[in-house]
């Protein structure tokens, strides 16, 4: 939210404003016989949501220390909060990446604890949209209706080039039930993650720090962490079995480990405002850009409330407008030597700037700003995420940072803890080996990145007029540049600094890498600025990356839980999917009353899904290969039951009948009895239907196997799910 929100009543059965001195929350109990346990409301507090004003006031946010900050609560901590000393996962840092790997462990009944530096959640600003993906990750969490539904939703863009518009047409639309990017306000998803942390008897340790670490090569939790209060200055010791770095673009977990953050600091200045503006501008509550040839380019986010957030890009070089603004009132200013200091930008010379860009547009200031910030453009990524042990895993900004266009911070970091979560709760639990299948994050994770870098920063130079190029961080091999470590320490400090991970001297030294900075195919010396090389350049960049600015083209690499797809060519394949992509989600009927969407019917992490294609269930071949599935996974010595059959495992049957035809199906009643089988139905036409959907082969069935972050893991016909599926888990499961 941009604001405190303003009293209201319910009275007459819809929302309504009433007078601003009513406070309609505050419940306090008057009768003369107090009841000590009759709820209160408890004191709130108005916190300022930005550190610069206008002329038009100063913005407040209200909130409630006692729900959302944690150990700060200033009536202490919950009895039933009771923390151990020796937990799964140390978890350093709270903001999105770090709250979503607890909420994830969380379910997986994984034991975590999570510290912060700061006393209290988000105040303001930072991350402002949710791409699709995002919220098909947090559905499996039950939390996507709550973020989905605070803000507006994106569908369209604007985008106008000195003054005349160059495009206003439908965008931000994919296959997913989310179909564009939904606006939210960073704050305001951690206060969703934070009360579901509650809910699962979890608080955030506020003002707490990682002052020092170590790894040792043995013992159950190898991680021994000094956790330090910043308020009391006491010291505590907490012992794990993996720590993950979730503390910021600056992070100490990663300077310890020696990753280098390879990359660039672009010249480029963002001044940032939420605030509501009156405007000429046509399209100012529709998302876009407005570019000018001459001063750079804004960019148009809506927000609730009639807000929206303007980025402003910024000249503050010496003969920049704001140095010649600022020369013509103080005369001293040149003496000073007439550079601008970035930190004295004032939102007054924003909004000077940004009617430069818009004109002949105009803006002004209609409210209080709800935040305020300028920000300097740095494209980096972590050369690994993960220590050469895998005991020690970045996520979110501590693993990469790069141009607020694409809003790919916060979106990358749901995926980030989606991959790395499922992977940890299955070590950390002995039912997955951790040297088979922890390096596969940093393996899938890292590549991700650096394409955002190459994409948000194709379209951060289009908008800006910059001819810096983008950095090219994929010419080298990222595991053998990783510093080697021999991974024996005692305690504190070791010599180098590293708490703990030392690189290894004994032969093994890592590569040198020299980090090219060259022009993408995308990325001109100079960026097109004529209306029809403009629209060119719109057309070719959102053919090839629209689908990844909505987080569902995101394929991984081959690996040993993304094996390399069967040939197309050598036979006709049981779905026609590749391995290591995103798994659709297809609309199916659940029963004669109800349908909805695949992803419905899975139950979040760590389970794998094994989504099992019948076509109509009536042919004879394709009914005999599910015969062979119903008795290869009912086997006592199959991988179904080797490692915990429905424990570790869902079955989803799709077939091509209605549900009144397959209410006397025995095979399907053998499926549903032995396996817990979840029978949906594929009513819809053969366009749109889920086997069209997954490619499935109607003569002889497909079984695709969904990883628990929804991504295709293998494929297989029905009738060899021993051997293709079994040979999968063998690769990484253990035992139960």
């Amino acid at each position: 939210m941009a604001r405190a929100l303003p009293p209201h009543t319910w009275e007459n059965g819809f929302k309504k404003p009433i007078e601003a001195s009513a406070t309609p929350w505050v419940w306090k109990n008057d009768e003369k016989d107090d009841d000590p346990d009759s709820y209160v409301t408890p004191p709130s507090k108005e916190l300022l949501t930005s550190t610069a004003h206008n002329h038009v006031g100063i913005n407040v946010i209200r909130t409630w220390p006692t729900l959302f900050d944690g150990t700060n609560n200033p009536h202490g901590t919950p009895d039933w909060w009771k923390p151990a000393d020796e937990v799964d996962v140390l978890i350093v840092g709270a903001g999105p990446s770090g709250l979503e790997v607890a909420l994830s462990l969380a379910r997986q009944g994984v034991s975590f604890r999570i510290i912060d530096k700061a006393p209290t959640p988000l105040i303001a600003g930072r991350a402002d949209g949710v791409q699709p993906r995002f919220l098909e990750t947090v559905a499996t969490w039950g939390l996507a209706s709550e973020i989905a539904e605070e803000g507006p939703l994106i569908e369209r863009t604007a985008i106008y080039l000195d003054g005349k518009k160059l495009l206003f047409n439908r965008s931000h639309q994919c296959d997913s039930r989310y179909r564009g990017l939904h606006i939210i306000t960073q704050g305001q998803i951690e206060r969703i993650f934070i009360r579901d942390l509650a809910r699962h008897k979890s608080l955030v340790e506020r003002e707490r720090i990682l002052s020092r670490y170590t790894v040792e090569d043995q013992g159950e939790y190898p991680v021994t962490a000094t956790v330090k209060n910043e308020r009391t200055g006491q010291e505590k010791v907490v012992r794990a079995k993996y720590l993950v770095g979730s503390d910021g673009a600056a992070s100490t977990i990663r300077k310890s480990l020696s990753i280098p953050f390879d990359g660039v600091s672009t010249d480029i200045y963002w001044g940032i405002m939420d605030c509501v503006f009156e405007t000429d501008y046509p399209h100012a509550w529709v998302f876009g850009s407005v570019i000018s040839s001459k001063h750079g380019g804004c960019v148009i986010i809506p927000r609730e409330d009639g807000y929206i957030r303007l980025y402003t890009q910024l000249d503050v070089s010496q003969t920049g407008p704001i140095a010649a603004a600022r020369q013509q009132s103080d005369a001293s200013f040149a003496e000073a030597g007439g550079r601008v200091e970035i930190e004295t930008v004032t939102p007054e010379e924003v909004l000077e700037q940004a009617n430069r860009i818009f004109a002949p547009y105009k803006l002004k200031f209609a409210a209080p700003l709800s935040w305020f910030a300028i920000w300097k453009i740095s494209e980096r990524v972590a050369r690994s995420y993960s220590s050469p042990d895998n005991r020690v895993h970045l996520v979110g900004d501590a693993a990469h940072v790069h141009s607020v266009m694409g809003a790919f911070g916060l979106n990358a970091s749901i995926l980030d803890a989606a991959n790395l979560a499922w992977k940890l709760g299955l070590a950390a639990k002995n039912l997955a080996d951790p040297d088979v299948l922890l390096p596969t994050y940093s393996l899938e994770r890292r590549e991700h990145a650096v394409r955002v870098i190459e994409v948000s920063g194709t379209y951060l130079r289009f908008v800006t007029g910059s001819a810096m190029p983008v950095p090219n961080l994929r010419d080298f091999d990222v595991l053998e540049a990783t510093p080697k470590t021999n991974g024996h320490q005692t305690n504190g400090h070791d010599t180098n600094g590293t708490n703990g991970h030392r690189n290894d001297t004994n032969g093994s030294t890592s590569k040198q890498v020299h980090i090219h900075v060259e022009s993408t195919s995308e990325s001109a010396d100079s960026p097109p600025r004529t209306q029809e090389d403009a629209l060119n350049f719109l057309g070719k960049f959102f053919q090839a990356h629209g689908q990844f600015l909505l987080g569902v083209d995101c394929p991984y690499a081959t690996s040993p839980i993304a094996p390399q797809t069967r040939s197309l060519l050598s036979s006709s394949p049981p779905v026609r999917l590749n391995n290591g992509v995103r798994a659709p989600n297809p609309r199916l009927c659940f029963s004669d009353n109800r349908t909805g969407y695949l992803y419905d019917l899975f139950e979040g992490p760590p389970k794998f899904h094994m989504v099992a294609f019948g076509s109509s269930f009536k042919g004879e071949q394709v009914r005999a290969n599910m015969a062979k599935l119903s008795s290869s996974l009912s086997a006592k010595d199959g991988f179904w039951a080797r490692y915990g059959g429905q424990e570790r495992f869902t079955l989803t049957v799709v077939i091509k009948r209605m549900p009144f035809e397959a209410e006397d199906d025995a095979l399907l009643a053998e499926l549903k009895q032995k396996l817990g089988a979840k029978v949906v139905f594929d009513d819809r036409q053969p366009d749109e239907d889920a086997h069209t959907t997954y490619g499935a082969d109607h003569t002889k069935g497909g079984v695709v196997v969904v990883r628990p972050d929804l991504w295709v893991g293998v494929t297989a016909f029905p009738d060899e799910v021993e051997e293709k599926i079994g040979g999968y888990f063998n690769g990484f499961l253990v035992p139960v």
